[in-house]
């Protein structure tokens, strides 16, 4: 109800025919909630009955699953409604485009674009198909994309210059921005609050902290653009970065003033960035205000605050603040639980961070992947080889909150089969091996070298060793091959 409540529409549907829905299509496709799966359930029942809905509420509902990152559902949806004779303008194709980005890949994304009408091949459809390469990281295609729009006269805005600022930070590059910057000046495209932004963290990234300030200052003399919270949000951060703590909680102070709309994330930012400078009471204070701006606390905000507590070592305060999470969440969050057991299990409270995984699991919030990698940290530090080993299977066994599989890091595989070498411990080895199959399709060279010198190192033999490494086609080294011939003797 919450997240409906979010997304309020203007128009009535009771006010609507008949023949249409009697429930907007974007309430529909989230009623069941906003997993994967049942939302394409509802787009599918939704496409197969054939109902008539509004254009505004494709519209709507595609914002609303592109901002919910469920891009497959909204590209069928974008697709069926254009079978079904629904017009689309310049900017349905341009997010028709940057779907099947998301969905199919670049190279489709490319091929949608060169069969788009010349008459839809304006700013909005270059601009999607320009952000589609720089989100993929494609700086030569990005560039040279960029170099066609202006040769075409589109009329650019800063928003393509953005994108192509945002791929140079990405790829380690920005030292390019302000050169980026210059163009714009040359063009006299009017910079927005997000240049003044990419910009201020390519200078801090240099560590040009006067150059920072210039730009504050140059903003502030410009009047074209005033500065958000956003924009006091990155120039604290960035002072935060610089331990310059007097400076940030001033931009703080800033922010502040700038939130006259209550926004959520700005809270959130404060809280954060008063933790970075160490000032407590500010984060409590702003705690306060939080609570009282929005009468239902999210859990989000619950979980931002306990990791401010925990980083800055107020674990009596996390505590508390858990307690009261706990007693009034309608849904147990295994994720706000994880920053307490980590602060439990990182000050060698054990046994408290296994009662609170329980206590979770007993409210329905079964442990996830993190869950596991708090304990497999512990549990590797301590030396408690074969709970650490337990640990990644019950990752790879509840695998990732997207869908994916969970992979242990090659540090951790590293570090556990060089336990079970030096201990010569065959057994734990395939039992470890056999674990990690679950999780990747090939083994790989690094752990069958590391499982041949456990077989050698504990004197023992393996007849079927060759057509296990043929079958997982892994060619050894040189050294490696001679103590096969020693594990491999009859």
């Amino acid at each position: 109800m919450a997240f409906m409540q979010q997304f309020k529409e203007t128009k009535s549907v009771a006010k609507r025919s008949k023949k249409y829905l009697e429930e907007a299509l974007y309430k529909r496709l989230f009623k069941e909630g906003s997993s994967e799966v049942s939302v394409r359930q509802q787009l599918n029942q939704f496409l197969k009955g054939r109902k008539r809905v509004y254009k505004w509420e494709v519209g709507h509902s595609l914002k609303i699953l592109r901002s919910r990152n469920r891009f497959y559902p909204a590209l069928k949806l974008s697709e069926t409604m254009a079978e079904r004779g629904m017009n689309k303008t310049v900017s349905d194709h341009a997010i028709h485009l940057d779907l099947i980005a998301k969905a199919r890949g670049v190279a489709a994304a490319e091929a949608y674009f060169i069969n788009l009408p010349e008459t839809s091949k304006n700013h909005l459809t270059y601009g999607a198909l320009l952000n589609c390469y720089c989100k993929e990281l494609m700086t030569e295609k990005a560039e040279a994309l960029l170099e066609k729009m202006n040769e075409l006269k589109l009329g650019l805005t800063s928003m393509p210059y953005n994108s192509l600022m945002t791929l140079y930070t990405k790829t380690g590059q920005p030292e390019r921005i302000p050169s980026i910057i210059q163009e714009m000046k040359a063009c006299d495209i009017m910079p927005d609050s997000y240049t003044y932004n990419v910009w201020m963290r390519a200078l801090a990234s240099g560590g040009d902290i006067s150059g920072v300030e210039r730009v504050i200052d140059e903003m502030k003399r410009d009047g074209r653009v005033t500065g958000d919270w956003t924009t006091y949000s990155n120039i604290a951060s960035i002072y935060a970065d610089a331990g310059l703590f007097g400076k940030a909680e001033n931009a703080l102070k800033e922010l502040e003033k700038k939130n006259a709309c209550r926004d959520l994330s700005a809270f959130q930012f404060l809280i954060t960035l008063y933790g970075r400078t160490g000032n407590l009471l500010e984060v409590y204070r702003v705690w306060r205000s939080l609570r009282l701006a929005f009468r239902k606390t999210a859990n989000i905000s619950y979980l931002n605050m306990i990791q401010v507590l925990v980083n800055l070592k107020d674990l009596p305060g996390a505590e508390k603040c858990f307690r009261e999470w706990e007693s009034g969440c309608s849904t147990y969050d295994i994720r706000v639980a994880n920053v307490l057991i980590r602060a439990y299990a990182k000050d060698g409270l054990l046994e408290k961070a296994e009662e609170l995984k329980e206590r979770a699991r007993r409210r329905g919030a079964k442990p996830n992947a993190k869950t596991w990698e708090i304990f497999l940290d512990y549990y590797l530090k301590s030396g408690e080889i074969k709970s650490a080993v337990d640990c990644v299977d019950n990752a790879i066994s509840s695998g990732r909150g997207d869908g994916g599989k969970w992979v242990p890091s090659p540090d951790v595989v590293r570090n556990l089969m060089r336990h079970f070498e030096e201990n010569k411990d065959v057994e734990g080895a395939e039992g470890f091996v056999e674990i990690l199959k679950k999780a990747v399709d090939e083994v790989g060279l690094e752990i069958f070298e590391s499982l041949i010198r456990t077989y050698a190192a504990a004197r023992k033999t393996s007849p079927i060793m060759r057509r296990r490494l043929k079958m997982e086609n892994v060619e050894l080294s040189e050294g490696s091959m001679k103590l096969l011939d020693v594990v491999c003797a009859e």
